[in-house]
């Protein structure tokens, strides 16, 4: 039996792209998005957010970086990774974020 990593996600962006060239010329766009659930308890709303971030490369982290705008709703698609660096401080950090592979913007530029 194989394996499957695969994230789908429907969320809005909580900051504009940042998009970042890798010293072999490589396009690199990070961001984070937001997604809720709402449900009732003892008559009141309740909400919940959860933020995730976002890679992506290449031509697709160029396209998000020059439609994708703080607030935009966007679908992605792509696996899991986890990350672990050496600060400047020397202590190890780890993260896990979603490498996108698949993207669709449901909201217009700038929106």
């Amino acid at each position: 039996m194989s394996s499957v990593n695969k994230a789908i996600l429907i969320g809005r962006l909580g900051q504009d792209p940042e998009l970042k060239y890798t010293p072999g010329g490589k396009a690199v766009v990070n961001f984070s998005i937001a997604t809720s659930e709402t449900w009732m308890k003892d008559g009141e709303k309740q909400e919940k957010t959860e933020w995730h971030n976002i890679v992506m490369w290449e031509k697709l982290a160029e396209v998000a970086a020059e439609y994708l705008k703080k607030g935009s709703l966007v679908y992605i698609e792509g696996p899991l990774q986890t990350r672990t660096w050496e600060g400047q401080d020397g202590h190890k950090n780890k993260t896990t974020e979603i490498v996108g592979k698949k993207m669709e913007m449901l909201s217009g530029k700038g929106e």
